[in-house]
Formats: C-alpha cells, sequence, structure tokens
C-alpha cells in the first residue's frame, strides 16, 4: 500500500453525498471506496534511530480520542519506547481541539508515525465529549490508529476489518444515530527493521458492539492480511479487542473464541499483563466497569517483561478509559 505524507480531506460535495446516501450496506461500501483518506496511510515524524534493538520495549494503549496528547507523551516518555501501538487517536476533531494528536504525541517521543482513518466523524461525538469541543465543526474528522516508531517504516499497510457500515447502515442494530459516522473497525501493519532482520508491529481497534463470533472474524482477517505482507517474520499485535464488551453479565471475557484461533496458528498472549485494562475517566465516568480489553498477541518472540501503566496524569488526572499495556520481548 502507498502512504502519503497529508491524507486528503472530505470535500464539500463529498460530505453532501455521505448525509445523502442510503443507510445500506451496499452504499458503504461505494462511500468508503470513494473517499481517498479512507484507502491510505499517512506517515510523519522523524525516527531517531535506524534499527530496533533485540530486546524491544513496546506500548499499546486505547487513548479514548486523545484529549491530552502532551500528557499522554509525558507518561510515556519515561518507559524509553521502541514501539507504541494507538488506538482511539483524533486528526482535526473539535473535542480534541483539532488536534493532530498522533502527531503531537510522536513529535513529544521523537518518533515517526503511521496513522490511519477508522472512521470519518459526521458529528461532534456524545454528550460528554460535546464539553470538550473548541469549535461547533469537525475540521478533519478523522478517528483511527497508529503506529508510532523510534525506527523508520520498511513498509505499512491498512487492514479493513469490515466495510458493511456497523455505525452506518440503517440494517445494523448497532447503528448508533448520536455518532453518524463511515468507515469500520481496522489495524495497521508495519515492517520494522531490527537487529538481524524486520518485525512485523500491528496496531489494532476490534468491534465493541459485536458478539465474540464476530471479534474473532476480524481477528483472523487480521492473521490472513499478516500472512501476506509480512510472512515467516515476528510479529507483534498490540490494541483495545474489546473482549467481553457488550456480552451477557454471565459471559468471561475467557470465552471469546479469537484467543484459541490466533494460538492455533502459532501466536501466544504471554506478553499481555495480567488485570483488567479499563478504569473511570472523564470521558467515561463508570467507576464500577472493570474489563480486559487490551492484549498483546505475538509471534516468533519471547516475553521478557510485562506490566501495566495507569492511565493518569503526574497530577492524578485519568487521561483514557483505559490503562496502557507494557511489554518487552525478544
Amino acid at each position: 500500500m502507498t502512504y502519503v505524507a497529508e491524507l486528503p480531506l472530505v470535500t464539500a460535495d463529498q460530505k453532501s453525498s455521505i448525509m445523502t446516501a442510503p443507510r445500506t450496506a451496499e452504499s458503504h461500501r461505494a462511500l468508503l471506496q470513494s473517499l481517498p483518506s479512507m484507502n491510505t496511510v499517512q506517515v510523519g515524524g522523524d525516527a531517531c534511530e535506524t534499527a530496533l534493538p533485540k530486546q524491544i520495549s513496546a506500548v499499546a494503549w486505547n487513548v479514548e480520542r486523545s484529549l491530552f496528547p502532551l500528557e499522554n507523551a509525558e507518561l510515556l516518555a519515561d518507559l524509553k519506547l521502541d514501539i507504541v501501538l494507538l488506538s482511539e487517536v483524533d486528526h482535526g476533531m473539535a473535542r480534541t481541539g483539532q488536534q493532530h494528536t498522533t502527531e503531537v504525541m510522536a513529535n513529544a517521543l521523537n518518533m515517526q508515525y503511521a496513522f490511519g482513518v477508522e472512521f470519518q466523524e459526521l458529528d461532534l461525538g456524545g454528550p460528554t465529549e460535546r464539553a470538550y469541543c473548541s469549535d461547533n465543526f469537525n475540521a478533519c474528522g478523522w478517528h483511527g490508529n497508529a503506529i508510532l516508531s523510534s525506527v523508520p517504516f520498511i513498509a505499512v499497510k491498512l487492514i479493513r476489518l469490515d466495510d458493511h457500515g456497523h455505525w452506518f447502515s440503517s440494517d445494523e442494530l448497532n447503528a448508533d444515530p448520536e455518532q453518524p459516522r463511515v468507515g469500520g473497525r481496522m489495524a495497521i501493519a508495519a515492517i520494522l527493521p531490527r537487529d538481524g532482520g524486520t518485525i512485523c508491529v500491528v496496531s489494532t481497534h476490534l468491534e465493541s458492539n459485536a458478539d465474540a463470533r464476530y471479534r474473532a472474524t476480524q481477528f483472523e482477517h487480521i492473521l490472513d492480511a499478516i500472512d501476506d505482507f509480512a510472512p515467516d517474520m515476528p510479529v507483534l499485535i498490540g490494541g483495545d479487542l474489546n473482549t467481553g464488551n457488550h456480552q451477557p453479565p454471565d459471559f468471561d471475557w475467557k470465552d471469546e473464541t479469537l484467543f484459541a484461533k490466533a494460538e492455533a496458528r502459532g501466536y501466544t498472549w504471554d506478553a499481555t499483563p495480567s488485570g483488567m485494562t479499563t478504569r473511570s475517566s472523564l470521558i467515561t465516568p463508570h467507576p464500577n466497569r472493570k474489563m480486559k480489553l487490551d492484549w498483546f498477541c505475538t509471534r516468533g518472540l519471547s516475553c521478557i517483561d510485562t506490566a501495566m501503566i495507569p492511565a493518569l496524569s503526574k497530577t492524578g488526572k485519568p487521561l483514557s478509559d483505559h490503562e496502557a499495556i507494557w511489554c518487552s520481548v525478544s
């Protein structure tokens, strides 16, 4: 896949087409194809190293829109990271001050970045998000996933996990009228140089409003894409897999079928720290919400250590409704 230094903005005519399009899967697929920003990856920033060391330090973090990108970077700075896998990052959204939050974090950490659009947001967000809006419009309206790297990218790939409009089509049970959007869950994969070879790293965010079978299908799609993009290469996947989300009260996240499916293909989950990964935040003020949603999945790597990084600023302010997860692998 080609990548660009700047993503093309959605034009006024394209926005009009989106707003008047039938809320069907067929219409959504056509819209996705017509929007260049949904089909490429933006790469920017400057890498500070030339090759990853044999022992790699990585974080995966759902930053919940990234309200505070500089404080996010400050939290991570002392970890001396080689790779940061981000989900729920805004680019040109009123609720995050129209900032390119990935770029802000990457520049603060002296890292290169790859950003891909998960959703073209058509409004300002939910009620708790609107309190943070600096304007009544979105300059870009992009929300997505990103990879930050201390070394330059050899290749990048955007992997779309659905195209039917899970949050757009009126025939979808999970369409949300408060958050109209075009797009769907996705992953970004990158091949990076390391001592003695290369490694593939992947940042992803699986569907929340779905069942275990749906998420397993999405994760298998990622693994299939990796086999095509980076065959026979060590792999580090990190992100919010939404395991157990929107399931009945008696459902255990351990019953998600994606775990066994990945293991059957030679992957392991031992780089994930123990414990629940969610917390109450400013946007999601749910003190009793405790879930294990965030994971590392690896192939061809040995786990050295893991840790949970509390998503709190130096003053104790919650930066996200997800903790950051950290691992060291070789």
